[in-house]
């Protein structure tokens, strides 16, 4: 499914850059331990010799600390506000790249190598507004044999937690006021159009299984669920 230009333009205009940075200084410490196992469990999977994409990188949060842990990392965001803030926020990793990209036109012709690593993380899947199943084998076309691509959701179990940083985020002015009779069941929905939905732990094992090759999925912290996919030799 094509992402719809006023998705487009509410992470390329409404919410990137500094905007996008203030949205990671939450005051909630069970927000701030879910970033950081997140990252944690990708990072402990590295053996320093990967190169790596990151789908939707931002500003290049996740990118700046992994990036002693592999030998190349490329992320690809489509703000150019992003982008630039990203220049900066990652000026001492030299092997540390982001790119204006937009993650529906990925393919590999458009890198000069392929990866060992592909990430697309914290709720990316969903965030980015694809039919998932054509998209992940997208995803699977970038990656070396032997590679793998890691996919993370949210835990049905951090619902309560998502809610209150979603509130967050509204009452900073970051994100429109958030309609509270319609956000419940894993949707986060927002006045102003904006939503926000997650896959289950079913939907994801339905994704690994429909590649065809070796997948596992696994919950992190009871905050997020990784859906890991290998491309066999």
């Amino acid at each position: 499914m094509k992402q719809s230009l006023a998705q487009e333009n509410y992470y390329a205009k409404t919410l990137s850059a500094k905007r996008l940075y203030e949205v990671y200084q939450t005051k909630y410490p069970r927000v701030k331990t879910y970033f950081a196992e997140e990252i944690a469990f990708v990072k402990n999977q590295l053996r320093g010799t990967e190169r790596v994409l990151e789908l939707g990188a931002g500003y290049g949060r996740i990118m700046k600390e992994l990036a002693s842990c592999c030998e190349l990392i490329i992320g690809i965001d489509i703000s150019e506000d992003n982008v630039a803030f990203g220049e900066d926020y990652l000026c001492v990793f030299p092997h540390a790249k982001l790119i204006v990209m937009d993650a529906h036109q990925i393919s590999p012709e458009r890198f000069e190598t392929s990866f060992e690593v592909v990430l697309c993380l914290q709720n990316a899947l969903s965030a980015m507004k694809v039919e998932p199943f054509s998209y992940v084998e997208k995803i699977m076309a970038l990656l070396a044999p032997g590679g793998r691509t890691f996919i993370s959701t949210y835990s049905a179990k951090f619902w309560s937690h998502r809610l209150d940083w979603f509130l967050e985020q509204a009452e900073k002015g970051l994100l429109g006021e958030i309609d509270l009779e319609q956000t419940k069941d894993g949707v986060i929905v927002g006045k102003d159009g904006f939503r926000a939905v997650t896959h289950s732990l079913e939907q994801l094992n339905e994704i690994g299984k429909a590649t065809g090759y070796p997948y596992e999925v696994q919950e992190v912290d009871e905050s997020s669920i990784f859906l890991i996919i290998t491309k066999e030799v």
